[in-house]
């Protein structure tokens, strides 16, 4: 399968997809009703677009092209609003975080597409456990090399990005000491982690080739890298982010997002090698199990900083009533803007 032309696109532009949770209204674990808020949400009308996830118990909005913070915020309160208006005549309602905390994966139906039927013949189990919530942003490239550029140096903070976001600390009904254990679950799959490193297009596209050649991808649908480049759209999309509890925080990270962009785009701070890769990993970990309290290694000078939430907010609602559905409840009721 060929990667087809990189589409160009407006520089800097957003687009902000979000995977919420839909609870039961009564004891708050997941209820397996997207094909039902699906249809309910066919006769609305919408700035962006809603789409079903792997398990029934999750369901995507998605913005169109925006040009800021502003109209991300716009974008998403509309959707929002919608989703829970559809979501109340079912009983049900939405909610942000990584996790769900007291789920169990075994209970989770696989939504009924051919692409996800085929995801959970490869994966097996992995794909209910699958059943995560994150937030991805596009940003919006002028031409496949400058993506390429953006992707390699956006990944120098990836963990700042994963410690903003971070709201995923109880998996399973436990506390798992990690702000975001959601990707843990993502790092699970073969094909997750970061990009190669390469920097122009044409290298990128021999490393395609080269791996479809080898049978084990089909497409970019195939990498979930922690950032990867959608040449359809014409952006790179950074992958690493949960779902944060509300639009306000999904809109304000977005935003965020697209000015560190243009630090990056236009002030060029830094030479790109690939040895900004060598602290990743650890980088990555540290931001996922001790958020802001996590130590970042500096890849140029190899010093060793500390980051500066949403992990804390939930661990005090879980203090205070030792019930993880009242969390659920508190949390659904963040993202429904009460």
């Amino acid at each position: 399968m060929s990667l087809g032309v990189f589409s160009k696109s407006q520089p800097l532009t957003l687009g902000v997809e979000l995977e919420l949770q839909i609870v039961s209204s009564d004891d708050y674990d997941l209820a397996p009703v997207s094909a039902d808020l699906m249809r309910l949400m066919e006769k609305r009308s919408i700035p962006g677009d809603v789409k079903p996830e792997i398990t029934s118990s999750m369901i995507e909005l998605a913005t169109g092209v925006c040009t800021g913070f502003g109209q991300v915020l716009s974008e998403l309160g509309q959707i929002r609003d919608a989703l829970v208006d559809c979501a109340e005549q079912l009983d049900v309602s939405l909610c942000g975080g990584g996790t769900h905390p007291f789920q169990h994966w075994k209970r989770q139906r696989i939504f009924e597409t051919p692409r996800f039927h085929e995801l959970s013949a490869l994966y097996g189990y992995l794909s209910k456990q699958f059943t995560i919530f994150g937030q991805h942003v596009h940003i919006g490239c002028p031409s496949a090399d400058e993506a390429l550029v953006l992707l390699h140096g956006m990944s120098r903070f990836i963990p700042h990005l994963i410690t903003l976001a971070a709201s995923s600390p109880f998996v399973q009904g436990e506390d798992t000491g990690f702000d975001s254990a959601r990707l843990n679950s993502v790092f699970a799959f073969p094909l997750s982690g970061r990009a190669p490193f390469v920097q122009t297009w044409g290298d990128f596209e021999t490393y395609f080739t080269k791996m479809t050649r080898t049978g084990v991808v089909s497409g970019m649908k195939d990498f979930y890298w922690d950032i990867r480049p959608k040449p359809e759209f014409g952006t790179i999309e950074v992958r690493v982010l949960d779902t944060p509890l509300t639009i306000e925080k999904a809109a304000a990270i977005a935003g965020f997002i697209q000015c560190l962009a243009r630090w990056i785009t236009v002030e060029k701070p830094f030479k790109l090698s690939e040895d900004d890769y060598l602290p990743y990993t650890f980088n990555r970990f540290q931001a996922c199990r001790f958020g802001l309290d996590g130590t970042f290694v500096d890849p140029e000078s190899g010093e060793h900083r500390v980051l500066r939430d949403d992990p804390t907010w939930l661990r005090r609602i879980e203090s205070e009533n030792h019930l993880l559905p009242e969390m659920v409840r508190r949390a659904a009721q963040r993202w429904h803007g009460r």
